[in-house]
Parts: structure tokens; sequence; C-alpha cells
């Protein structure tokens, strides 16, 4: 147990840069309260003492403003940054590594037995007033915008944003690096952007990059078929792309 706390307020350190030493993290933190109060309630939960694990998650609420179910698994190394309002349901899961921010809901859709809350994988942030309802997974890794409301299945390494959440950023495709060398070639670079704030403009030009990869490839296939027909068949060099031609020139007026 006492290992399990020092993991944990390490945990505090490593993801709050306002942590200045273990006694302020112990004292002054709900989030670490609420988890405390949690580890025991879920004992008591397990070990059929359904009503005092249930009174103790109440007092742990009145005291953080954090509710969480007794009945809920939480992994290791789980923190709650802030913290006031975010609410965990009876049949939620929560992996190791997850962050979650203040207003926060692991809820369901349904009044139904069973599993109803979400199943957060391992390393999973999400962020402030986010809402997750129903039985699904949310991928290792996997990063839920702000005041999102997740309702399906989120992939591993992906970002979630928006009402209802909608997937912006998966995992790098195959074809990712290819067409980052093509943009380094002819000089393109969405400068200030990032994949997780995507510019329609440069979201354009990419898949234009992407089927000019597509055509690039067909033409080598073919060039591969004209040769094996005639052994005289040359493929000649492409001109190099000139970077000048991709700046705007700007004219002083």
């Amino acid at each position: 147990m006492l290992a399990q706390l020092k993991e944990d307020i390490r945990s505090v350190f490593h993801r709050d840069p306002a942590a200045r030493n273990a006694f302020e993290v112990l004292t002054c933190y709900p989030g670490l309260h609420a988890l405390l109060a949690h580890r025991v309630s879920h004992w008591l939960w397990k070990k059929g003492l359904k009503w005092l694990a249930r009174f103790l998650s109440s007092l742990s609420r009145w005291m953080t403003g954090i509710e969480i179910h007794p009945g809920a698994k939480i992994g290791r190394r789980f923190f709650i940054d802030h913290g006031m309002g975010v609410v965990i349901g009876e049949t939620a899961e929560i992996g190791d590594d997850v962050t979650l921010y203040q207003g926060v809901t692991l809820g369901g859709t349904s009044w139904n037995a069973g599993k109803r809350h979400p199943t957060l994988g391992n390393g999973v942030v999400v962020g402030a007033g986010a809402k997750i309802l129903g039985p699904f997974t949310v991928g290792d890794n996997s990063k839920v915008g702000s005041n999102a409301v997740v309702t399906k299945e989120v992939p591993a390494n992906a970002t979630v944003v928006g009402i209802p959440g909608r997937v912006i950023v998966k995992k790098a495709e195959p074809e990712a690096g290819r067409r980052k060398a093509m943009e380094e070639k002819m000089g393109f670079d969405a400068y200030g952007l990032s994949e997780e704030m995507p510019d329609p403009v440069a979201r354009s030009i990419r898949a234009m990059l992407d089927h000019m990869q597509a055509v690039d490839d067909r033409l080598e296939s073919m060039c591969k078929c004209l040769h094996k027909l005639d052994v005289e068949y040359r493929n000649g060099e492409l001109p190099p792309l000139k970077s000048e031609d991709f700046e705007c020139v700007r004219e002083d007026k």
C-alpha cells in the first residue's frame, strides 16, 4: 500500500509541474485524495460491504468534488488534475497512466444491468469537460479533447474532438512517411500547424500529394512492364523540382 502511494505521488510530479513537494501533493491534491478513498472503497466493494463502500465514496465526493463509484476499476498511476466535477461510473475501467482533467464524465447511456460505462486503455488523456458515454473502449495512448462528447469506440493512438466526437488523428499510416518525403521534396511545410489542428488548405494539399504518390506508383509499375516487353526501353530521369517554383513572391508596393 505504501509503495503504491509513493507511485501515485510520483505520477503527480510527472504530470503536474506545479507540484513542489510530496507533503503538498499528499495534503493539497483532491485528485489524489479521491483516488486513495476509492482504493479503500473498492476493496470494501469487492468484499461485499456495498453500503460502507458507497458511504465512503459519498464522503469522498463531498470532500473533493470527485465522484468515483466504488465498483469502478482503476489502474496504476492514475491522475486527476484539478478534479472538480469528475464522475466515474460503476462499470468504468481505467488502465495505467491515465490522466483526467476537471469536469470529465465516464458515464453510461443505458439503465440496463451489466457493462454500461467506458473502458480507457493505458496512457489515455481526457481533456476538461469531456464526456465519454457508453460501454466501449478508448484505445491506448488516445487523447480526448476538451468538451468532446464521445459515444463510440476510439482506436489506439488517436485524438478525438467535437460533438459528437470525431477522430482527427490516427496512428501514422504506412504512406505518411512517403507523403512527408514528397512534402520536403516540394518544399511544402504547413508552418505552425500540427496534425491535431488540421488546416483545410493543408489537408487538401496533402490529399493531392497522396493522389500524386498513387499516380507515381502506377506509372512506375507501367514502366517496369514496358521494360519487360522491350529490353531497350529506357526510363528517363524526371526533371528535378525547384524549391523556388513553390515559393510565394511578395512584391513591395
